[in-house]
């Protein structure tokens, strides 16, 4: 007699899903190996870890928490977009509004503010690390280059983010940021128009940084850590000790 056809066997037997899922149940080591190499997050990770990569005293995981810095970032710099008005006229106000009138609103600005902080102090520290031990060596040259350009990454968007709520510290510090590009030789009148987008500080220069903060550079800092990743698991893991 010929069992009856359940809900479940019908989607899993059908086009839609056979063209998503290529693969079977990870019931035998081909399909084991076809799940891991068809996913980007397993592929991402490594199969096995040596034993020293498991001591927390080597890397002080400060890989992991400047990614998770990010990630928590991302979610509370969203959460914050929805309140926040880029204007000159209005950005310290609506700062304001989110502390005091917003559900948890102080919360999210104060885990988006410390969290910068702790990825520029995890970063920075991450580097060092990586630099002791002797982890940019061949074959990791090449994430070397790349950890570096995320490290430049991180202090722009913490350099961008310190504009946004546009009070008199932010107005001065972005002050003195476009005056250090103004004084490159040749291209320094150009650089600071183009931080300033015009003559003075105002509107434009609010609009610039605020999308740099907010599309721009995660963006770029996302991509960059994909590749980083991508790179400590095709280059064998995280390097052995000295």
């Amino acid at each position: 007699m010929r069992r009856q056809q359940t809900l479940a066997d019908r989607i899993t037997g059908s086009s839609v899903w056979r063209s998503i899922v290529r693969h079977g149940y990870p019931d035998n080591q081909r399909n084991q190996a076809l799940i891991i190499a068809s996913n980007v997050f397993l592929h991402i990770h490594p199969v096995k870890i040596k034993r020293y990569a498991t001591k927390v005293t080597y890397t002080f995981c400060l890989g992991g928490l400047s990614f998770f810095m990010f990630l928590v970032l991302v979610l509370t710099g969203v959460l914050l977009m929805f309140y926040y008005v880029p204007s000159s006229d209005l950005a310290y106000q609506s700062m304001k509004d989110i502390e005091a009138s917003t559900t948890f609103g102080q919360l999210m600005r104060n885990m988006h503010r410390w969290s910068a902080q702790g990825m520029v102090v995890a970063v920075f520290l991450h580097m060092g690390r990586v630099f002791y031990t002797g982890s940019y060596k061949p074959p990791r040259e090449f994430n070397w280059v790349i950890g570096v350009l995320l490290l430049v990454v991180t202090f722009l968007l913490s350099f961008t983010g310190y504009l946004l709520p546009w009070d008199q510290l932010a107005y001065w510090a972005i002050t003195v940021g476009t005056q250090i590009g103004g004084a490159a030789p040749i291209l320094g009148p150009k650089v600071d128009f183009l931080l300033k987008g015009g003559k003075e500080i105002g509107q434009p220069t609010l609009i610039r940084f605020y999308t740099l903060h907010v599309i721009f550079l995660p963006l770029i800092a996302a991509f960059l850590m994909a590749v980083h990743f991508w790179r400590i698991r095709k280059d064998g893991g995280i390097s052995g000790p000295l």
